[in-house]
């Protein structure tokens, strides 16, 4: 690292974060045309060093060309690739990339179908092919051995001696860590057993693969399902580079597929039968990657298992070293993890995470027999997405909507504009809806505890709206006692998080809380694909569903004069849309906070770049500046980690909606109720820039 390098500078640096760019390459290529396949191999490397990638994935082969059949046994091909080698090692002098590309090469009076690792005018090592494909239009096995069994050997290219040479080579750079990285060629993926599985479970990062697979109908999606299955069975990063146009296509043809997968999700992928070079690029989160496996026992015990079986591995340092600068951040980065982002799976996700809840509020019904599901509605987010999924359930279990015993109860700052939204919804849903007024309860209990509300002081401290707050789930509880229901809980994640619920005779507690592993930004999404594409409820109902979603977030306990407006809750603990995103990485992978406001800066800096969830509206595309990204993630912080979790550890049932994780203390989080958030708090501080 460079020592003039400021720390606020780094913290604009990806690769402080963690972060390794990759690419696939398909240069041009011509069939057994040494000399251009070795310039065209040289223009990509110093294309790659130009846009500071770290390792750079060329295809199999691709000095001789892959389809040039026995040719491959010609003297006079080998010793060109040989001399061709040797000048992509010296080009490779002055620059800082790790170039991976593939040749033929000589050894003990046999001949290898071998990747080759390259990087400044060093060649690290060369790892052999395990398996040779001898069926269909594949006839390796008449050129090449395989080099299955070939272990702590060394090989001479072009006088350059004592090579490690094997198939037990690992690849790390000493001075960055992150770039950790194992080879492996075409064949070997479709194996049952890839080489690379080994190599992950003995700390491979990042697997490549060299190939030069032709295409046929359908082989694409063979490819991505394969390199998406293997990142995330090994946990790692795979990047694929196929052969292109320039093989021969005497019997078959090349289409040149390039893909980045990480941890099963695609990065990047490269535009299929160009004829122009092009570099696929993609920023592989490397710290994630080790959080995962961290996280993550199988993969330990797995490693544990394949020591006392698989070979042993040598490491393969050398010095690598990245610009500590800022070169952008290339990868798909979505500004609301929890919200589902395939554009070609949305209706599969959305279905699956509505019905996540469903199932579990329907099991719940049918283990306690109960009579009436007792809920109250504000006209707000949370309560309108309990009561949909509590009908739904209803349908479900053939049981009438009138089922549901919904409740309106309005306190001293309750909204007309809620209000009536409740009341259309109920009747459009067509629950059983009534109405308790909680003001003259809240006026006696203000009164009894000595209050100066109650002798006319504008007085709206936290008693004045927890009064209001635990009277409502009082009410609740009582009339499921009377009517033989349960209560049905509608406090989210997001609120979880942030200790946004009254403990205990609050919106905390509930006989099952169906919301309790949706986030805000979700029930945002939800609610409006149930309104717009699932087709459960009346015209009249999802004319109800986009007003509310239309409506200001508020807790309604203050009045509005009070507060100058309506209460705002965003105003108070920060935009939802960026305490979800705070949440998922703190929760999911344990990241540090420099690390959670570099990725929020990178995703939410600006409103015209990156992908938005289908249908977002227009107007709440809000952009947030790391001035305003930092204040908010210093406040999330506090009230996570000190705040909140006391509320956590006594949570009801539930059902998990999310991979990102929910909070519950039998399931995703644990934690004790009496931590504080100094070390987070401290680290952001320290590592992060106030503007």
């Amino acid at each position: 690292m460079p020592a003039t390098t400021s720390q606020s500078a780094l913290f604009y640096a990806m690769r402080q974060h963690g972060f390794v760019r990759v690419a696939t390459s398909t240069p041009l290529g011509r069939p057994a045309d040494v000399s251009f396949n070795r310039d065209s191999i040289i223009a990509e490397a110093q294309k790659a060093h130009a846009e500071s990638v770290d390792l750079l994935v060329y295809p199999e082969l691709c000095v001789s060309a892959y389809a040039i059949d026995d040719l491959h046994l010609q003297a006079a091909v080998l010793d060109a690739v040989e001399a061709a080698l040797e000048a992509i090692r010296q080009a490779s002098e002055t620059l800082s990339t790790v170039l991976l590309v593939g040749a033929p090469l000589r050894h003990q009076n046999r001949l290898f179908n071998c990747a080759i690792a390259i990087t400044r005018g060093r060649i690290l090592g060369v790892v052999p092919k395990s398996y040779l494909p001898n069926y269909r239009e594949y006839y390796e096995k008449r050129w090449f051995a395989h080099g299955r069994d070939i272990v702590g050997e060394s090989i001479s290219v072009a006088n350059n001696e004592d090579i490690p040479f094997g198939t037990d080579l690992i690849f790390e750079a000493s001075n960055f860590a992150p770039l950790t990285f194992h080879m492996e060629v075409c064949e070997d993926y479709w194996a049952a057993i890839p080489p690379s599985s080994e190599a992950a479970l003995n700390g491979a990062v990042i697997l490549a693969n060299l190939s030069a697979s032709n295409i046929t109908i359908g082989k694409a999606d063979d490819r991505h399902m394969l390199s998406q299955s293997q990142s995330m069975r090994a946990m790692a990063a795979y990047i694929y580079s196929a052969a292109g146009p320039g093989e021969s296509t005497t019997d078959v043809a090349w289409d040149g597929q390039g893909a980045i997968y990480e941890l099963g999700e695609k990065l990047a992928e490269a535009e299929r039968f160009s004829l122009k070079p092009q570099l696929c690029i993609a920023d592989i989160d490397a710290d994630r990657i080790a959080s995962e496996r961290m996280r993550t026992g199988t993969f330990a015990d797995s490693a544990e298992q394949i020591k006392k079986t698989g070979r042993n591995w040598r490491r393969v340092r050398f010095n690598h070293q990245p610009a500590m600068e800022d070169v952008g951040l290339r990868r798909p980065l979505p500004r609301f993890p929890f919200v589902p982002n395939r554009q070609d799976k949305l209706e599969q996700d959305c279905y699956e995470a509505y019905n996540i809840q469903v199932e579990g509020l329907r099991k719940r019904i049918e283990a306690t027999g109960a009579q009436k599901m007792i809920i109250g509605i504000s006209g707000g987010l949370d309560s309108t997405h309990a009561l949909i999924v509590a009908a739904t359930a209803c349908d479900r279990l053939g049981l009438p909507r009138t089922a549901i015993m919904a409740y309106t109860l309005p306190g001293f700052a309750t909204g007309d504009e809620t209000k009536a939204n409740a009341w259309r919804l109920m009747n459009a849903i067509g629950v059983t809806a009534e109405e308790i007024d909680i003001r003259p309860a809240a006026r006696q209990m203000l009164r009894d505890m000595g209050h100066p509300f109650a002798d006319g002081e504008a007085q709206y401290d936290i008693a004045f709206e927890n009064v209001q707050a635990g009277l409502r789930t009082d009410y609740l509880f009582r009339l499921a006692n009377h009517h033989s229901g349960f209560v049905i809980g509608t406090g989210d994640l997001s609120e979880l998080a942030l200790g946004w619920c009254t403990y205990g005779v609050g919106d905390h507690m509930s006989h099952y809380g169906v919301n309790a592993g949706v986030p805000k930004t979700l029930i945002q999404y939800l609610i409006r694909w149930v309104a717009r594409d699932s087709g459960q409820f009346s015209d009249e109902a999802n004319t109800v569903l986009e007003a509310i979603l239309d409506t200001e977030i508020s807790p309604e306990l203050i009045p509005a004069d009070a507060e100058g407006g309506m209460q705002s809750t965003e105003q108070k603990i920060g935009p939802y849309e960026l305490n979800d995103f705070f949440l998922h990485h703190i929760i999911r992978y344990g990241q540090k906070p420099s690390k959670v406001a570099f990725l929020a800066l990178r995703a939410w800096q600006d409103t015209s770049a990156g992908e938005w969830p289908a249908g977002f509206p227009e107007a709440r595309k809000n952009g947030y500046d790391l001035a305003v990204i930092r204040s908010w993630l210093e406040k999330f912080l506090w009230r996570f980690f000190t705040f909140s979790q006391f509320k956590r550890s006594a949570l009801p049932n539930g059902p998990k909606v999310s991979a990102g994780g929910a909070l519950s203390p039998r399931g995703d989080w644990r934690a004790p109720s009496d931590s504080v958030a100094t070390v987070w708090l401290e680290e952001l501080k320290a590592n992060v820039p106030e503007q």
